[in-house]
């Protein structure tokens, strides 16, 4: 793989602003700054306050984040996984620059277990994860990658000590090993040593890549990685999602040509379930709108008109097809329900995605639906009793755990409560540091010091 960065291409068609893709859609451009979007600022504030709060035992005694259980405590038998220990330093580096006492020390730890034990000092790069007894996958993923340069951004933004050295290393190998720019795409999966790439593609690595480029952007100042992210919106929004009605093919062959059947056969599977998947469209449409905010004039029209239509299709195929609030998880290529399980992530990106559409749009239908999930959220998946949300809900909206067991990730439902808040573009970190929503004390390093680490 290489790290040489395509030409500003956007699209196989003409990508000048004033192209249009649809019928329909946002045509007046604007910033993308944030409006009214339904939601009281001050219910966010405070959710976003007590979601911090539950994690903050997430630090593990090895080194890394641990799973944490129902109530919030380290269940220390799972393994340590990098891509949670990343997006609790990426979550705890947002809250030290909203001000918080005490977040600052959190990310620091955060970023120690990416710079030590979840580092491969033999092969480069990051392990997937390392259970108990020290076994660890023979696999390196670039959706684990993509969190580490996340994680990295965020806690760099923030100056969390260490955190630009590992950005530098994490950016690098990231690009050198799983970019492949023939395709402009990221590839999937390589054994442990880099040896051997599997021949499988897939779309959810490349969607976090795009927030991770984003995110590597501000926070180094090299625009090419905005372009780069363009390239890959691109073939997923008009190659893969435009020609299935705006459903998201998610997995591909080594030529990255949609497998639409992948797993018909196993279609909850855990990992690479069948069909497309109702949260996926919700993320994409707000990643193409927080890309079209950092383009700025130069972004393609289709940018607005596809992350519309990504929304709309997402809505009418998952909120309530069933007879019970709530998104179903996948269907199939003609909008039927297939895993019907509700996801607490996948209401989480309906905020976010909905209020990234007010801020573009100013339309109250999204402030409107935003309004009617959060209530949903506040329903069925908020816990007041132990903290977080409930990670899983079976399809009458009861608490379930097999995919989902306890309350590992704060990620999704942290930045639910601040996309609202702020403007489309710059990031979250950026945006957090530059606005006043908080402010920011002085960090000191936990445990094992970042900024000793040598890549």
């Amino acid at each position: 793989m290489t790290s040489q960065l395509p030409n500003r291409v956007g699209s196989p068609r003409d990508t000048t602003a004033s192209e249009s893709t649809h019928e329909s859609g946002p045509t007046t451009p604007r910033i993308g700054q944030p409006g009214s979007p339904g939601l009281e600022p001050g219910v966010l504030a405070d959710e976003c306050d007590r979601l911090l709060d539950f994690g903050r035992r997430f630090p593990h005694p090895a080194g890394g984040a641990a799973w944490l259980d129902n109530a919030g405590a380290p269940d220390l038998n799972r393994p340590v996984f990098t891509w949670i220990t990343a997006r609790m330093t990426h979550c705890y580096a947002l809250g030290h620059l909203l001000g918080r006492s005490g977040d600052g020390e959190l990310a620091a730890h955060g970023l120690a277990g990416l710079t030590g034990r979840l580092h491969d000092t033999a092969h480069g790069g990051w392990i997937s994860s390392i259970d108990p007894d020290g076994q660890i996958p023979d696999e390196k993923s670039c959706y684990t990658h993509a969190f580490v340069v996340l994680a990295a951004s965020s806690a760099s933004i923030a100056q969390i000590p260490g955190a630009t050295r590992l950005l530098d290393e994490a950016l690098r190998l990231w690009n050198e090993q799983f970019f492949d720019a023939d395709a402009g795409m990221y590839v999937d999966t390589w054994d442990r040593t880099f040896s051997l790439v599997t021949p499988y593609r897939g779309v959810n690595a490349n969607m976090h890549a795009v927030e991770a480029l984003l995110a590597a952007a501000d926070a180094t100042g090299d625009e090419a990685l905005r372009w780069r992210a363009l390239g890959i919106c691109s073939r997923v929004a008009l190659g893969f999602a435009e020609p299935q009605r705006w459903r998201i093919p998610e997995y591909s062959d080594p030529s990255w040509r949609p497998l639409p059947e992948h797993n018909r056969d196993r279609p909850d599977d855990p990992f690479q379930p069948y069909g497309a998947t109702i949260g996926h469209g919700l993320e994409w449409s707000r990643l193409l709108l927080h890309l079209e905010a950092s383009l700025g004039s130069a972004a393609p029209h289709w940018l607005s008109t596809s992350a519309a239509a990504l929304f709309d299709r997402a809505v009418a195929d998952g909120w309530a097809v069933d007879g019970a609030d709530g998104f179903v998880y996948t269907t199939d290529w003609d909008g039927n329900p297939v895993v019907r399980d509700r996801m607490h992530w996948v209401a989480a990106e309906a905020i976010s995605a909905a209020a990234a559409l007010h801020h573009r749009t100013a339309d109250a239908r999204y402030a409107e639906l935003s309004v009617r999930w959060w209530a949903y959220i506040e329903q069925h998946l908020i816990d007041r009793e132990n903290g977080s949300w409930f990670h899983q809900l079976d399809p009458t909206n009861h608490r379930i755990g097999t995919v989902w067991p306890g309350k590992p990730d704060l990620y999704h439902a942290v930045q639910s409560t601040l996309i609202p808040r702020l403007p489309l573009a710059p990031g979250l970190a950026v945006a957090l540091r530059d606005t006043g929503l908080g402010g920011v004390d002085q960090v000191v390093a936990a445990g094992s010091r970042p900024d000793s680490w040598c890549a």
